[in-house]
């Protein structure tokens, strides 16, 4: 599940920061708040995508896509765009945790290894 997660949040700090000239120039936002808002949340997707193995960074990440859907009130053309890697998420945990137990079930099957 983490390297699916991580990969779609690494996917989203490039959507992200592309949201900042959008913001710019069609909301009007001043570079430094956009900057602020959008930079400040793809940093904070770019730093998650690396924490994925811990559970709490996993947690931060929901709080993340939320926080990418809620900026879509400020901008409303990020709202879909927001949905989209909200959705890619949770189809990333789903079938993360799918794979999990697949590797789960069939190390099982296979018995304990010499090592």
């Amino acid at each position: 599940m983490r390297t699916i997660c991580a990969v779609v949040l690494a996917f989203e700090v490039i959507v992200i920061g592309l949201a900042v000239p959008v913001a710019i120039n069609l909301a009007g936002f001043s570079p430094a708040v956009a900057g602020g808002v959008w930079g400040g949340l793809a940093a904070a997707a770019l730093v998650l995508a690396g924490l994925q193995r811990f559970r709490w960074a996993h947690y931060a990440a929901w709080v993340l896509q939320a926080a990418f859907v809620a900026s879509g009130f400020l901008v409303p053309g990020l709202a879909l765009l927001g949905i989209v890697f909200a959705g890619l998420w949770v189809a990333g945990v789903v079938l993360g945790r799918r794979t999990d137990a697949m590797k789960a079930a069939a190390d099982d099957a296979a018995g304990p290894q010499a090592a």
